[in-house]
């Protein structure tokens, strides 16, 4: 296993649509045990094949007490309700943190890695999380949706003094 480079806010492959994953293979098993090795060197609770450059449709996703990791073949968001507006910073962009409204629950449907169909019913954190990984996947970062002018204030922090690359292992970010 390896630790893999988190891209960084403004590298090109955190805005690219991922494409679905096909067969599990080896290589596709060992990307996934890099990426979860990654998330936790991190400190994260979730982590997007695109946020370490590879384009598949794939996420690793802790459970809420950070301890089991579960990898998301083509996860798909199919149902979602109520409102919930909390705190959120990510990984490809350390030491932004901001409000963000997503859905209170979830049901997301995907592929474990042995290839059965899962469904996911989340609340809360579980919720939060998969929304966050799963809007990588489309190439959206947490700062497209918050409110316009934080978000032009989190850019021009930014542009100012640039990105923390120790801000991940001081606070929460997903």
């Amino acid at each position: 296993m390896a630790v893999l480079k988190v891209r960084k806010y403004g590298d090109p492959a955190l805005r690219r649509s991922a494409t679905p994953v096909g067969e599990v293979t080896p290589e596709l098993r060992a990307i996934i045990a890099d990426m979860t090795e990654t998330m936790y060197d991190e400190v994260g609770i979730g982590l997007a094949a695109p946020q370490v450059g590879i384009p598949l449709r794939l996420i690793v996703v802790a459970d809420e007490e950070g301890r089991a990791v579960q990898a998301l073949l083509n996860p798909a968001i199919v149902d979602r309700g109520g409102e919930v507006t909390g705190e959120e910073g990510c990984l490809s962009i350390p030491g932004a943190f901001a409000p963000v409204t997503r859905s209170a629950w979830v049901k997301v449907e995907a592929r474990s890695v042995d290839g059965t169909p899962l469904t996911i019913d989340a609340r809360g954190l579980r919720a939060r999380v998969l929304q966050h990984e799963i809007d990588h996947l489309d190439g959206v970062l947490f700062i497209d949706r918050v409110d316009p002018m934080v978000r032009d204030r989190i850019k021009r922090k930014i542009k100012k003094e640039g990105l923390r690359e120790d801000a991940s292992r001081h606070a929460f970010a997903l």
